[in-house]
């Protein structure tokens, strides 16, 4: 099975910094509570490591 993970955008990144705010808009995320799928790679790993604070996320089986 091939793991994704489910990215939700739960705080605006209005007053973050402009690399954080490019890393929400790398993920595909434009809008407040907007939910995307992603590979589970270390790649997205780590962008969402830097932006743990805005988002949440889930393992999802696919």
């Amino acid at each position: 099975m091939v793991k994704k993970l489910r990215i939700k955008l739960v705080r605006s990144p209005i007053g973050c910094s402009v690399r954080q705010k490019r890393t929400v808009q790398s993920l595909g995320l434009r809008r407040m509570q907007q939910t995307v799928e992603q590979p589970d790679n270390s790649a997205v790993r780590g962008m969402v490591e830097r932006i743990g604070h805005l988002v949440e996320v889930e393992e999802v089986a696919s």
